[in-house]
């Protein structure tokens, strides 16, 4: 059995959350502040992304097959990875929250959505972070 390696989710975290704290000490309305929220909102992207491969390579762990986990919706890979006790139900609305927010970043780079991506921030870094640590307690490459 191949064991998930976290290394680039963890690094995801940490340049999300630097981001985050560089956006916080820029000066109101500078370029610099800008610079930082547009990174928040392409690390939050990739910091998803990567965390939805690395459920999707969980739950083969679980039996599942890699072509059908590749054409379900990600909402219900959300459901798959409670259902294993990856994510609790409440952890599962957060990250259903987290993913239609992500989903309107492709459409909506303005002012009112980094506003609220900005307030769902420190909420999505504890989640984030929780299930990176739930994933390498049950499949890590040390949880041999």
């Amino acid at each position: 059995m191949r064991y998930l390696n976290l290394d680039h989710l963890r690094r995801c975290i940490a340049t999300l959350q630097s981001s985050l704290s560089f956006y916080q000490r820029a000066d109101p309305d500078s370029i610099e502040q800008e610079v930082f929220r547009n990174a928040i909102v392409k690390g939050y992207e990739l910091t998803q992304e990567t965390t939805f491969k690395l459920l999707k390579k969980a739950l083969k762990a679980f039996g599942h097959g890699g072509r059908t986990l590749e054409a379900t919706p990600i909402k219900d890979i959300l459901r798959l990875a409670a259902v294993h006790d990856l994510l609790t139900l409440d952890e599962v609305e957060c990250w259903f929250r987290y993913r239609d927010n992500r989903n309107d970043t492709a459409h909506d780079y303005g002012e009112a959505f980094a506003r609220e991506t900005l307030t769902l921030m420190p909420g999505f870094l504890e989640d984030v972070a929780r299930l990176a640590d739930r994933l390498q307690d049950k499949l890590g490459e040390d949880a041999v």
